[in-house]
């Protein structure tokens, strides 16, 4: 049986190593000040998938942090899944040039989803769709605004398009260390045919354990940051536990 892949994350904002608390930059602690380094370490606990967010680019709708995303993708062996602030083409292909695996659209899925249909036609198995969700409804820009759309309908418009995956978050989770809210991401995955990564909240070992059960529902992977940082998930134990 597949396992669950394990993704630790690097956001981005001024070409620091930050985590927001529910999506708030002004909410941001700081964790480093090399992103490089950072992917390195990673790596070297063992993991073979990062997720990069540029924040700033996330706000802005085009890359801010491009200088710190190279280095990540440079420094780290394994692959690179890059989001925030990518709407168009141009940028899509630019980023899978320098050797990102995977982009993540999310804004431009809700406003511009023949955009994203294209993408991922051009692009298979390389798209990642950020649904992001606060209260049940999708998030966009940057999770400044919320749209009158649900999850499910956003997602169910992606099906056969092509996408490697849906990305579901939930806002008011992230970054706060409450959980991973296991219900909605296994209820999403079981929704639609779309492999489904779960995202928001991750606090310890629990989650990964909660969610490992349920590959074979559709969630194929989890991302992890701030419980990374604080010391309370050790990333080699979780890639263990997920490959279990």
């Amino acid at each position: 049986m597949a396992a669950l892949t394990i993704f630790p994350a690097i956001d981005l904002k001024r070409g620091q190593v930050v985590r927001l608390a529910e999506g708030d930059m002004d909410r941001a602690t700081v964790y480093g000040d090399d992103p490089a380094a950072q992917a390195r370490a990673f790596a070297d606990a063992g993991a073979d998938h990062l997720h990069v967010v540029d924040l700033d680019g996330a706000f802005a709708g085009n890359s801010v942090n491009g200088d710190a995303v190279r280095a990540a993708v440079a420094a780290f062996p394994g692959r690179v899944q890059l989001g925030g602030g990518i709407r168009d083409m141009a940028a899509v292909e630019a980023w899978l040039e320098i050797g990102v695996a995977r982009v993540v659209i999310g804004t431009a899925a809700l406003k511009d989803p023949e955009f994203v249909k294209a993408a991922a036609r051009a692009h298979p198995e390389r798209i990642v769709v950020a649904v992001d969700a606060r209260d049940g409804m999708v998030a966009t820009a940057g999770w400044a605004d919320v749209s009158d759309v649900t999850v499910t309908d956003l997602a169910r418009r992606f099906e056969d398009a092509g996408v490697a995956a849906l990305l579901f978050t939930d806002v008011g989770r992230d970054g706060l260390l409450k959980g991973c809210n296991v219900e909605a991401t296994v209820a999403l995955a079981k929704t639609v045919s779309i492999p489904v990564i779960a995202s928001g909240g991750v606090a310890g070992i629990e989650d990964i354990q909660a969610l490992a059960p349920h590959v074979s529902d559709g969630v194929s992977g989890v991302i992890t940051g701030r419980a990374l940082y604080d010391g309370r998930l050790d990333l080699g134990e979780a890639i263990r536990v997920a490959a279990a």
